[in-house]
């Protein structure tokens, strides 16, 4: 199965190049409602489906101390998951961390 749109070869934020970076699985709905919020606010990410990708994992828990997703990246730095991205966004430090 897999995440409509989601990228499912591992890669880091780093090597994404991506502003704002989410690693998801297919049945989380944190995941999906992170994804509306950026959406909602038309801020591009890229998506990582980390449901078939032990490495992933394995990295993410060692950069970020985190077992859960999602876990957001923005400009290459860990915020966290959808409860942390959500804060941001209703304090403005998501808009201003995008230069928004």
């Amino acid at each position: 199965m897999g995440v409509a749109g989601a990228i499912t070869e591992f890669k880091t934020p780093e090597q994404l190049g991506a502003d704002v970076v989410l690693y998801v699985t297919d049945t989380c709905g944190y995941c999906r409602m992170a994804e509306s919020l950026l959406r909602r606010r038309d801020i591009a990410f890229v998506a990582v489906d980390v449901t078939d990708l032990p490495e992933a994992r394995s990295w993410l828990i060692e950069s970020t101390g985190r077992r859960t997703v999602p876990q957001i990246f923005i400009k290459n730095q860990s915020i966290g998951g959808f409860t942390e991205l959500a804060a941001m966004d209703r304090s403005g430090a998501l808009a201003t961390a995008l230069g928004r």
